[in-house]
């Protein structure tokens, strides 16, 4: 049976659920699907058949030393960056449950959305003895698509998945092909899921161009992918040896998502060092953005322990850190402390920042310090920038000139009492 034949023949298979029904959550028996024509051209390129109770499924698997170098970085350095984050017992979104097995994890699809779109490969690397395990797990066609999902062993029990944009793809496209087999596959447990994606967005934010996995992988792991075969030809390439038994063509997605994890676990340990060092790392833009992560977090000490070592290296070079800072020197009551900051973002910062930094000082300074003079000298300041700079979105200008309008009135108003007042043009 052709493979556009037995993709509509899994489709035809989904049946609507009759009303008041009760679903059917036990796994079925599946007539197992003999194994494909071609079997013989795939297995000469080195790849190993395994077979379950619902079909045939070819996996190949490598074996890495402890000594492998992927860019800059040693793979068993992993093993110290999780002992870092079990030390920090730092709740955070790229820390890891200890009681959890971790899977670096990473997928290959026939299309980008849809029921129709297909995982064909799912990579999985662990450490594994005094090294690590990588095992490629291929789909032979969609009448093995049970086999396949079964013998990756997800099933078996919940784990921590170390992803890039996994959340937002890889694990959306699982649980979507787990349910179209929910009728014979055990169910998907949940899983915790770490997205490296999210993670260097929030720590490289203004520092790269790019957040595509090569471009991190050039400038924060020191690799450098040779002969890469692009993303897009992998459903074609895939297809085609589906259909004509090409397995040697299937070898360069086989490398391309062996590259794809293994920079997974490189970048984690990157992440890992740049979140958790206790000394200053990185650059002052990087080393911001974690403390500002943490802010978010509301871990407010190792927020100020990271702003306060950046500000001690590169003072007010870089404006923003104060800008940060100056939050959580308000939210400990440090009021001239917190002026400070925001004073350095009033002379040295530009844009945006400025204008949200002289509306800080300007309730600073009306509510904590009493001063409405300064206050109202502030939000003369901020309307007649808000006027002159061009490079404010519209939106945001007409929203601020009307919160300082509205806060000179008021300001206006405790000064001179009993007069008619009129927003400064």
């Amino acid at each position: 049976m052709s493979y556009e034949k037995n993709l509509m023949k899994m489709k035809s298979m989904l049946k609507k659920a009759e009303p008041g029904s009760k679903p059917d959550t036990a796994p079925r028996t599946v007539k197992k699907a003999p194994a494909p024509d071609y079997e013989d051209e795939w297995l000469a390129e080195g790849l190993e058949k395994e077979t379950n109770r619902y079909g045939t499924v070819y996996k190949k698997v490598v074996d890495y030393p402890e000594d492998y170098m992927h860019g800059n970085y040693q793979l068993t350095e992993l093993t110290a960056a999780l002992q870092k984050w079990r030390l920090a017992e730092e709740a955070h979104p790229l820390a890891p449950d200890p009681g959890k097995r971790l899977l670096f994890f990473d997928t290959e699809t026939t299309g980008l959305k849809g029921t129709g779109t297909l995982i064909f490969l799912i990579g999985l690397i662990e450490q594994h003895g005094s090294g690590f395990r990588l095992t490629q797990y291929l789909l032979p066609g969609p009448a093995h698509e049970a086999a396949f999902l079964y013998a990756t062993g997800l099933w078996e029990r919940p784990v921590t998945l170390v992803m890039y944009n996994g959340k937002s793809f890889d694990l959306p496209q699982l649980a979507t092909r787990w349910t179209m087999n929910r009728t014979v596959l055990p169910p998907l447990p949940e899983h915790d899921a770490i997205d490296l994606l999210h993670g260097s967005r929030r720590i490289w934010k203004d520092e790269l161009e790019s957040f595509k996995l090569p471009a991190v992988e050039e400038t924060q792991l020191g690799f450098i992918r040779e002969d890469d075969m692009p993303g897009h030809m992998a459903p074609i390439i895939y297809q085609d040896a589906v259909k004509n038994g090409r397995a040697g063509y299937l070898m360069p997605i086989l490398k391309h998502n062996e590259d794809d994890i293994l920079s997974l676990v490189t970048l984690y340990i990157r992440s890992t060092d740049l979140v958790l060092q206790e000394e200053l790392s990185g650059t002052a833009v990087s080393q911001t953005n974690i403390g500002k992560w943490y802010k978010d977090l509301k871990s407010h000490s190792r927020a100020t322990a990271v702003l306060e070592r950046v500000i001690e290296e590169y003072g007010t070079q870089h404006p923003t850190t104060h800008f940060h800072f100056g939050f959580l020197l308000k939210k400990e009551k440090r009021i001239e402390e917190a002026i400070q900051a925001f004073g350095v973002c009033m002379t040295k910062s530009a844009g945006r920042e400025r204008i949200l930094a002289i509306e800080e000082l300007a309730k600073l300074y009306e509510h904590q310090v009493k001063d409405c003079t300064k206050a109202l000298q502030l939000s003369g300041i901020a309307i007649g920038l808000l006027a002159r700079d061009r490079s404010l979105t519209k939106p945001f200008s007409l929203r601020m000139k009307d919160s300082f309008e509205k806060r000179e009135m008021r300001l206006k108003r405790k000064l001179f009492p009993g007069q008619a007042q009129k927003p400064t043009k």
